[in-house]
């Protein structure tokens, strides 16, 4: 059953639009979590432990990597834990733009930071704000800190939407920018928008809507937006027991971007 299962999530993730997937997954996945409960794994953003998490990923699923309730995957897990250890982020209320918010957050994030929680989204129907992130509709330092994780394998110009996010935070600002690495990583970004055919865009970058292949200079083109960046490796902190507790992934680097004051 379990490859039957990994191929139909695997067609879904890859067929259906994830404007669609937002607002039919949850129901479904609640009642397959109701048979996956126990003390294996645990999703510390909604705090519940399961015999193991869902099967996920678009070409070669992953085990044990969703959580039926919240939606978390690997990254979300770890960036929960991050926010936790390493920022202000649930100490006191800010001004915080979520941009392509993921939903295993929102609720949370939601009732931290009420209605000075934004979240925008070209496409997605859960976002409060309809915005191209290449031209953010706020004014310049607007926002204590911002969330934008898995988008700029997706935008036409990386550095610009960076830029964009760098001038709506306030001076002193923190942002949590991640995207995807697909082994081997290379040293350089490399794009192509000569690209466009689906199959081959898969091929080269991944994912047959991605636009570019991000290699190991992904911080200095942070660092061009007019980030200060550290690339953290928090979770070789975790050790092996958190680890396996939180299913997470041992490759995952935070890059934490700061505005100077």
């Amino acid at each position: 059953m379990r490859p039957v299962m990994k191929k139909f999530i695997s067609f879904i993730i890859r067929k259906v639009p994830r404007k669609y997937l937002q607002l039919v997954s949850a129901p479904a996945l609640k009642v397959a979590g109701l048979f996956l409960r126990g003390n294996n794994v645990t999703c510390p953003i909604i705090n519940r432990s399961y015999r193991k998490f869902l099967p996920y990923g678009r070409i070669n699923p992953r085990d044990n990597a969703l959580c039926p309730d919240s939606l978390s995957l690997e990254r979300h897990r770890l960036l929960w834990l991050f926010l936790k250890a390493r920022t202000n982020f649930f100490d006191q209320q800010l001004h915080f733009l979520h941009i392509a918010p993921e939903q295993c957050f929102m609720k949370a994030f939601e009732k931290q930071h009420g209605d000075q929680y934004i979240t925008a989204d070209l496409e997605s129907p859960l976002a409060k704000v309809k915005m191209d992130v290449h031209e953010i509709p706020f004014e310049d330092n607007t926002f204590d800190a911002a969330m934008c994780n898995h988008v700029m394998e997706h935008v036409a110009d990386d550095i610009k939407a960076m830029s964009e996010i760098f001038r709506v935070l306030k001076p002193g600002g923190w942002a949590i920018l991640q995207v995807p690495f697909f082994s081997p990583v290379p040293d350089v970004t490399f794009q192509d928008p000569s690209i466009t055919d689906p199959a081959e865009r898969e091929k080269i970058y991944g994912q047959d809507d991605h636009v570019r292949l991000y290699g190991h200079d992904y911080g200095q083109r942070l660092q061009q937006a007019g980030f200060e960046v550290t690339e953290d490796r928090f979770i070789d902190e975790l050790g092996d027991e958190l680890i396996k507790k939180y299913a997470l992934q041992k490759n995952e680097t935070v890059y934490f971007c700061r505005k100077a004051q």
